[in-house]
């Protein structure tokens, strides 16, 4: 019985010294990969001088859909794809906006609309069959959504 309170005893230290574990290390090993940011947010004060209206898509895959559509001053939208069947929309009108969607995968579905003023939107998908949705209007708002895995959907509505 002492040896098993003893190997218990050290189990127990073991884990309690170990990093902590967070869920999207079980899924992913994307913390393996450095500091990898395909979605890289300017300086939305700075934005101004920066681009009047600026579109980026890229794709890799197949049967992706995206689209940007954008009435306004200063607006930036980018959506980077890279799997199959997936869709990213981004709808801005306003001034001084950032819309960001990042999707790697199949199935994804992302949308960003935006209406006002200084607002940044950003939305990350790794996985399958991934959902989001961010609505904004106002001035001054902010939202990030991140989803790693599968199956998973969000909704982030901001009025001001």
């Amino acid at each position: 019985m002492r040896f098993h309170s003893v190997g218990i005893a050290a189990v127990l230290g073991l884990c309690l010294s170990s990093p902590v574990v967070h869920a999207a290390d079980l899924m992913d090993n994307l913390d393996l990969a450095g500091n990898v940011d395909l979605l890289d947010f300017p300086d939305s004060a700075n934005l101004a001088a920066l681009v009047d209206q600026r579109a980026m898509v890229q794709q890799q895959g197949q049967a992706n859909q995206a689209l940007i559509d954008q009435g306004g001053q200063s607006l930036l939208g980018q959506i980077v794809q890279a799997g199959s069947s997936q869709e990213a929309f981004i709808l801005q009108q306003g001034m001084n906006q950032i819309a960001m969607i990042s999707q790697q995968g199949y199935g994804n579905q992302a949308y960003i609309s935006q209406v006002g003023a200084y607002n940044q939107a950003q939305i990350i998908q790794n996985g399958t069959y991934n959902g989001a949705r961010i609505e904004q209007s106002g001035e001054g708002l902010q939202s990030s959504v991140t989803q790693y895995g599968n199956n998973q959907s969000v909704l982030v509505r901001q009025y001001r």
